[in-house]
């Protein structure tokens, strides 16, 4: 049988895609970018690419007419201030191609949402779920509120949270009460889901066994880690600050901290069902949820992390259009050294960032990341989703990956933090010599100022760090 994937390079479809190829169903993964899927060797076989946009109705004729079924797993909520309308288009594309598909079941993960009063964010959801239901296929719509996993923004927004913070003053709705789930149950309910008649046209809730708040989950966090944390909660602090408070703090961006505050003064309990039954499947507790991640996170076994999403950061469009280096109107920072060792280079190469940091230089770039939170830019809190794998799309601090070959001995990078212009770094090795190439191109006056501004600097950093990744 042939299943569509929407999101498939998305937290949930890379976690998905393996579950569905060793039932022994054949997926069409549905990307924005072929140049930012790279499955795994052993799923290539069973898997075909389609280059979808969701939000273009012109590219829905990619979607092949032979397949039997769909997971629908798309949304825009830290794209645009507008991701409702987002959302809504990209459910009416959606649901308009599958009419021409011989697709008889849809299965979407959606939010909870029982409250009568629902936030902007888990309203677009419902309004989502609707626009769906009016298809010609038979859909199931599954509802999770938290959602615990390596990689997940929940759980690093608490393990950032927790780690960070000895004391905490926090916002009132801290005291909301929530149903986590686990990522590993997440993933079964949506296996097990897929064609099951018993589950057509219906709605369910899924979560774990325990009802917490917010506070509560911060406290079993710090419980499982060993650490010891005080937690206050105050009336005062206003969403607009409740939304900084996280951006700060945390790793998320800023328009994904407005949308978690306003949804976290929700109620997200589930309703009593018989999903559970139905599909044979126990959740686990938070508590185990947790111990679940942390030994992920420790055997370096965190498949997808949300920080790989493009619109987690402010660059939104395909790699291809950057993966030539422009030259006209750029201005440029080459250095070149030769090295002793060329794999250990690259192994150092591909270690650049996260904990490992930059090699040379380490407070100026925590300082540039700071700089770079103050101006709402994405800072260096996001890291890496492998501390020595790079793949096309990964978030590397505060730089996405556009090009990643160990062969060939070349990465490229591409600045996600604010700039008055556009940035490349490149290595490349080539003949036992490491070229590092820093590009920028302008836009106006202010960014040549700040190229030139910055170029002391530059002559400190990027040939520190040459030497270091070269000896």
């Amino acid at each position: 049988m042939k299943i569509l994937l929407t999101g498939a390079n998305g937290y949930i479809g890379k976690r998905l895609l393996p579950v569905l190829v060793k039932n022994g169903l054949h997926v069409v993964c549905c990307v924005r970018d072929k140049n930012r899927f790279d499955p795994p060797e052993s799923l290539r076989e069973h898997v075909s690419v389609v280059e979808v946009d969701f939000l273009s109705a012109e590219s829905m004729s990619n979607i092949p007419q032979d397949i039997d079924g769909a997971y629908y797993l798309i949304h825009s909520m830290s794209n645009a201030r507008n991701y409702q309308e987002l959302e809504l288009r990209s459910a009416e594309n959606f649901t308009k191609a599958m009419a021409n598909t011989q697709a008889k079941h849809v299965v979407y993960l959606s939010g909870i949402v029982n409250e009568q009063t629902l936030s902007k964010h888990l309203a677009s959801r419902k309004a989502v779920e609707e626009t769906l239901a009016q298809g010609s296929f038979h859909l199931t719509t599954l509802r999770a509120g938290i959602i615990i996993g390596s990689g997940s923004a929940s759980f690093e927004i608490i393990r950032d949270l927790v780690e960070k913070l000895p004391v905490m003053v926090a916002p009132k709705w801290l005291l909301t009460r929530c149903q986590p789930i686990g990522i590993r149950d997440v993933i079964s309910f949506l296996e097990k889901s897929l064609f099951n008649p018993k589950l057509f046209d219906q709605n369910f809730d899924i979560g774990g066994p325990d009802i917490l708040t917010y506070k509560e989950m911060l406290e079993g966090f710090a419980r499982v880690r060993g650490l010891k944390r005080w937690i206050y909660t105050v009336p005062v602090m206003t969403p607009r600050l409740s939304s900084y408070w996280l951006y700060f703090i945390t790793s998320t961006s800023y328009r994904l901290a407005t949308a978690l505050v306003s949804s976290m003064k929700v109620e997200v309990v589930c309703r009593p069902g018989n999903i559970n039954q139905i599909l044979g499947v126990e959740p686990a507790s938070y508590k185990e949820a947790l111990q679940r991640s942390f030994t992920a996170i420790d055997a370096h076994k965190t498949v997808s992390s949300w920080k790989d999403s493009l619109v987690s950061g402010r660059f939104d469009h395909n790699l291809t259009e950057f993966i030539k280096v422009p030259e006209y109107g750029c201005l440029t920072d080459k250095r070149s050294l030769k090295v002793n060792d060329t794999q250990q280079t690259i192994d150092k190469i591909w270690n650049l960032g996260g904990e490992t940091g930059w090699y040379y230089g380490t407070w100026l770039w925590k300082l540039r990341g700071l700089l770079d939170k103050m101006w709402g830019g994405v800072g260096l809190r996001r890291g890496r989703t492998h501390p020595d794998q790079l793949s096309p799309g990964d978030a590397l601090d505060f730089w996405r990956v556009l090009y990643a070959n160990k062969a060939e001995g070349r990465l490229l990078l591409f600045a996600e933090m604010k700039l008055p212009g556009e940035a490349w770094l490149e290595f490349q090795l080539h003949d036992g010599v490491l070229f590092q190439t820093a590009t920028f191109r302008p836009k106006g006056i202010w960014g040549r100022l700040y190229w030139y501004s910055v170029m002391p600097f530059h002559g400190f950093v990027f040939s520190g760090m040459l030497h270091a990744l070269a000896k």
